[in-house]
């Protein structure tokens, strides 16, 4: 054999090895799933002349500035669970694309009150799928944003199951209705309010439920 052609040989097995280890890892659905095991809740708040940079703010204020986010639609993960912010930062590197459901707003108003909200229900059954809500006002306090968030997750996961209710009930009525049909295991929310800046500064509040798939 020739030198080219054995060079030739070389680098046909080499690609035919590339090709079938990709085909085992495509067919294995690795690497076409994105399935987050783990989320966890932050917050924060940014002011500055700049409403861009009061964004940029807010999120060093959440502890997830420094990744590539990707906004994603509002399902929580079967089988995912809920982490706390410290140990979910410990499983991220900077510059990461990282997946988010995040809510946000801003003011340049002085004394203006804004909230963002995301709101989280999980199912009992851990083989089925919860809701993530994103709720962002003006002139709302952090507790009624915070309670309208966990109010659309937790109704949007009663449809789902089939839990009969009136949406016309108060948010204390149907979160007792809820627990009593025992297919809502747990309602949560995470929330931030800040007033506008008295000088006109932008002020900007985030609110984010991060999705750890790796």
């Amino acid at each position: 054999m020739s030198e080219n052609n054995a060079v030739l040989s070389v680098l046909l097995h080499k690609r035919h090895r590339i090709y079938e280890t990709r085909h085992s890892y495509f067919r294995e659905g690795t690497s076409t799933l994105f399935i987050a095991k783990e989320m966890f809740l932050t917050k924060g708040t940014g002011k500055h002349r700049e409403q861009l940079t009061s964004f940029e703010m807010a999120l060093r204020d959440a502890g997830i500035a420094a990744f590539n986010l990707v906004r994603v639609s509002s399902i929580f993960p079967p089988h995912c669970k809920l982490i706390s912010k410290s140990k979910g930062l410990k499983k991220l590197q900077q510059g990461q694309i990282v997946f988010t459901v995040m809510s946000e707003a801003a003011t340049d108003e002085a004394n203006r009150l804004v909230a963002a909200a995301v709101g989280v229900a999980m199912p009992r059954d851990p083989t089925l799928y919860g809701y993530l809500s994103e709720h962002h006002s003006h002139g709302q306090t952090e507790r009624v944003a915070g309670d309208y968030s966990e109010d659309l997750a937790a109704e949007m996961l009663a449809t789902t199951l089939g839990v009969a209710f009136d949406p016309d009930q108060d948010w204390d009525a149907k979160r007792e209705l809820w627990r009593i049909s025992g297919r809502i295991v747990r309602t949560t929310n995470m929330t931030q309010s800040a007033v506008g800046n008295k000088n006109g500064l932008w002020t900007t509040v985030v609110a984010a439920a991060v999705l750890i798939t790796d």
